[in-house]
């Protein structure tokens, strides 16, 4: 069997390892063909470009290097015309990978995509195009087939892949003992972002909050993970104003932070799922710049900002956004948490049926999936 496979970027390349681990106990002699990472280089993807050169953010820089873009799509799309494989796979990546997929599709390439982009959240047109692109939408989350069923558009659930590998009960003293901290007392994690606006919006806000909280529990201690050099000399400039915070800064190793906490402040993001799966208890918050706010409020569809709500249809978590978020009201969020009562034990007890329902042996029922596709000749 030969397969076509694009990431282009570093979760991506993680999420297609794993596939083509499965993909090899199924099937000897597979031959990888695309663009992809160091993960699925090791997994024997024949990269024909370095994945570097796709991994592109914001708005300028895609359209400073959109030549090259450009180019290097139509250089994967030729070959495969040449070449058509029996099925091509496009990892995340959606405004590279659906239209190489549609393009592919029409020369009669049976083509899927795996992580499906947030229609249910906004540009719900763009399920549209996504029909004429796909055989096959693979989903990570269980109602997002609801959503393409409406459209007509073929998807399957196929798990999480973190709720594969998060424990579903990940301990508390063995992270507080990796990562230096006390065994005993009441620890909360902060998480203000990865990005500098989110840092330089939120950080200042949290650590207020945390005072507040000190302030009623003196015994009270914080730990406060950093997802780079540069974020950490951001955070530490902050700290700077809050000597009287037990505050400690690690560097990298969020999960740690959030496995050795009883309960996590953060940003509204994948890390609420991640906090989710680690069950630990949690209030989200989110800031940004006024306009930006008032855009996404005219073109976002969903009632819930963060994912443990979306997973659970209902105000499970408490969402502090744009302005509801001040150091009182999240101070007075959390405190209940950190009492260990009925608010935390409810979380909890919600977030282990989410782990349940998103683990579901991730790269197996993609390799499944695939395959079946793959004999079908599309759908």
């Amino acid at each position: 069997m030969r397969i076509g496979v694009l990431a282009g970027e570093a979760s991506g390349d993680i999420l297609g390892a794993r596939l083509l681990a499965a993909l090899h106990t199924r099937c000897p002699g597979l031959v990888v063909e695309g663009i992809g990472g160091p993960l699925m280089e090791a997994q024997g993807l024949r990269s024909m470009v370095p994945m570097e050169r796709l991994s592109v953010m914001g708005f300028v820089e895609p359209l400073q290097r959109l030549p090259e873009l450009l180019r290097i799509r139509r250089s994967v799309h030729d070959h495969f015309v040449a070449n058509p494989p029996d099925l091509f796979l496009g990892i995340d990546s959606p405004d590279f990978n659906l239209q190489l997929e549609r393009r592919l599709r029409r020369r009669g390439i049976v083509t899927a995509h795996l992580v499906s982009p947030s229609v249910w959240a906004w540009r719900s047109g763009r399920v549209r195009g996504i029909r004429r692109s796909v055989d096959l939408m693979l989903c990570l989350f269980p109602f997002e087939t609801a959503v393409y069923a409406r459209h007509g558009v073929p998807a399957r659930f196929v798990g999480h892949p973190l709720a594969d590998e998060i424990p579903a009960s990940p301990d508390r003293d063995a992270a507080r003992r990796m990562l230096g901290l006390a065994a005993g007392g009441k620890l909360l994690a902060l998480l203000p972002g990865s990005r500098s606006g989110e840092v330089r919006l939120l950080a200042p806000v949290f650590l207020q909050a945390a005072r507040l909280l000190r302030q009623r529990d003196p015994a009270l201690a914080f730990v406060l993970p950093a997802s780079s050099a540069a974020r950490a000399a951001e955070l530490e400039g902050w700290l700077a104003d809050y000597p009287d915070l037990a505050v400690t800064l690690v560097s990298g190793r969020s999960r740690d932070v959030m496995t050795a906490c009883d309960a996590v402040l953060l940003a509204s993001g994948t890390a609420t799922l991640e906090a989710a799966l680690l069950n630990r208890p949690m209030v989200v918050a989110y800031r940004m710049g006024w306009l930006s706010w008032l855009l996404l409020k005219q073109l976002v569809r969903t009632p819930f900002a963060a994912l443990p709500n979306i997973l659970a249809s209902r105000p499970l978590v408490p969402e502090l956004l744009q302005d509801a978020a001040t150091p009182a009201a999240l101070a007075g969020a959390v405190q209940p948490l950190l009492a260990d009562g009925a608010a935390a034990s409810a979380q909890r007890q919600a977030f282990i049926e989410i782990h349940r329902d998103l683990s579901q042996g991730f790269g197996e029922r993609c390799a499944e999936a695939l395959l079946a596709l793959a004999a079908a000749g599309g759908s």
